[in-house]
């Protein structure tokens, strides 16, 4: 039985999960450790760590179509994997300070003067604001932290060892006292022992998850590359569009050379581009306060490929994403614009450029998919013209995704172990939190399947019942049940058995004395306990 539940990553697949745990009566031990912050510790600006993870920190929409985010419903199926984000959608809802503000987009036509460009995919948006984040995260771990569950914080998990079912990770230790001249630290490793495991990292969990799969030479599956740039521009030139949808996805694919593009993660209103470190390299996002005093009027969003057929797409893409930094940070480029601030007011960190020469070389051919996209977009929207600017890169980093059981999301080999999120290359909070749902309800189900007999409610019911006598008086009942078996009232069958026993026995020691054992229990002996057995009444 799951009695101790280890969950590496507080990001919204884990914290789902353990929520779905405490809300049905889990009466085993949860643990997270992650390697962020709690989230009255956690600042703004930190985003890739930390409860509720990146998406849950800074981005409030959550997409509801199972054609977004990953490939939930080839586990699922549509109508399961409905369900399962309807349940995270709710829960932003239960924990949000004003949920009657949560709003639901869902654009239903495509307009005309998009089709000769691109495709335009339309689905539901729920709206929670990102201004309110914040404040779901801290009403929510109160709640998983009075349930009990208990969280390791500021931690980066070093090992797992899925033989042994433990989890290895430093900690520092200290030690104040008067008669030393300062605080004493020191470094030790801690393990942490788990039934079941449920590993949700993040973004920058990802090469740990793979340095996993290499060693226990698991079973994968390639994922694509997927990087490309953050836009940004003034909203007035696509209002035509957001007025249809607010986050709006424009696709196309050149299926002979294994590429796609699509825009994500739309903001407008009051959208500010957000800084992402991964691997000591800085990536970009963005986000959009749903608070009108943040309003600047701007869209932004990521123009992403998705290239086929690249060996190694991970290191690829690593390789990549180092080209194109330049003091610490990523680029910027725009024919007319200088790089925006953020929600906080500081400047977004990038290092201006003049020209595309450094992005084209370290794209490898692949910059020409994003510099006719953005072409095309000024052909739709001619107000458009040199107004824009570009941060490069923004990336998803997708290691080969493990192949799981579709019914429990666990490895194959290990059967307790399972994975979910960006571990499982959702990409997404909806599909994320759906995952750890679903491994929740697996959960769940094993403990109630595992019930002892002694507490199973149903079982002592009927054994309650069954040794009732009946409906007939106590002379004319001529027969009792015990544990559900009958058995006549002078207990004649229990007598039966008591003489079977010492039969049996007789047996044995008779066979003892006829072979003339000598060791141990002596012959002598054994004639004794015969003689006494013979003259019992049968």
């Amino acid at each position: 039985m799951s009695k101790k539940v280890v969950i590496v990553g507080a990001g919204v697949a884990g914290v789902n999960a353990a929520t779905k745990l405490v809300d049905n009566n889990f009466n085993g031990e949860i643990i997270i450790i992650d390697m962020g912050k709690n989230p009255y510790d956690r600042l703004p600006e930190e985003v890739m760590t930390g409860f509720l993870g990146a998406g849950g920190w800074s981005d409030g929409k959550l997409t509801y179509h199972t054609a977004i985010g990953g490939h939930l419903t080839k586990y699922t199926g549509d109508e399961k994997a409905m369900e399962l984000m309807d349940q995270v959608i709710e829960n932003f809802k239960r924990f949000h300070p004003k949920p009657d503000e949560v709003q639901c987009s869902n654009p239903v036509a495509e307009p005309e003067f998009i089709k000769p460009y691109f495709g335009l995919r339309l689905f539901p948006v729920w709206h929670v604001g990102t201004d309110y984040l914040h404040e779901i995260g801290k009403n929510w771990y109160d709640y998983l932290v009075s349930k009990g569950v208990k969280f390791i914080w500021e931690t980066k998990v070093e090992d797992i060892d899925f033989e042994n079912q433990t989890v290895h990770y430093p900690q520092i230790a200290e030690m104040d006292s008067a008669e030393l001249p300062g605080d004493l630290k020191w470094m030790h490793h801690e393990t942490l022992e788990y039934d079941t495991l449920i590993f949700g990292v993040g973004k920058s969990g990802i090469d740990f998850g793979k340095q996993l799969a290499e060693r226990y030479k698991l079973p994968t599956e390639s994922k694509p590359v997927q990087i490309g740039v953050r836009f940004e521009a003034p909203q007035k030139h696509f209002q035509k569009l957001i007025d249809v949808s607010y986050d709006f996805k424009l696709y196309r694919k050149f299926e002979d050379e294994g590429v796609s593009l699509r825009s994500f993660c739309t903001n407008n209103n009051a959208a500010y581009v957000a800084v992402e470190e991964t691997y000591g390299d800085h990536s970009y996002n963005g986000h959009a306060k749903k608070d009108m005093s943040y309003r600047n009027d701007m869209t932004n969003f990521g123009i992403l490929m998705e290239v086929r057929g690249i060996d190694n797409p991970f290191t690829w893409s690593r390789e990549l994403v180092s080209k194109v930094q330049k003091d610490s940070t990523g680029l910027f480029y725009s024919p007319t614009r200088k790089p925006s601030t953020t929600s906080e007011g500081d400047n977004v960190s990038a290092i201006k450029i003049d020209d595309l020469e450094i992005v084209k070389e370290a794209f490898q051919g692949y910059y020409k998919y994003i510099e006719d996209f953005i072409n095309d977009m000024k052909k739709v929207f001619p107000t458009l013209e040199d107004d824009w600017g570009i941060y490069i890169p923004e990336v998803k980093y997708l290691s080969p995704e493990p192949l799981v059981d579709y019914d429990t999301l666990a490895l194959i080999d290990y059967n307790n172990v399972h994975f979910v999120g960006d571990a499982l290359s959702a990409r997404g909070i909806t599909v994320s939190g759906a995952q750890g749902n679903y491994v929740a309800e697996w959960i769940l189900q094993c403990m109630e399947d595992e019930l002892s007999w002694e507490d199973d409610p149903e079982i002592q019911d009927f054994l309650e019942h069954v040794d009732k006598p009946g409906p007939w008086s106590e002379e004319d009942d001529k027969i009792h049940t015990v544990g559900g078996l009958t058995n006549d009232k002078d207990k004649s069958f229990m007598k039966f058995q008591d003489k079977m026993d010492k039969k049996e026995r007789k047996s044995y020691l008779e066979g003892e004395i006829y072979n003339e054992r000598n060791d141990g229990y002596v012959k002598e002996g054994m004639k004794k306990e015969l003689k006494k057995l013979n003259n019992e009444k049968s």
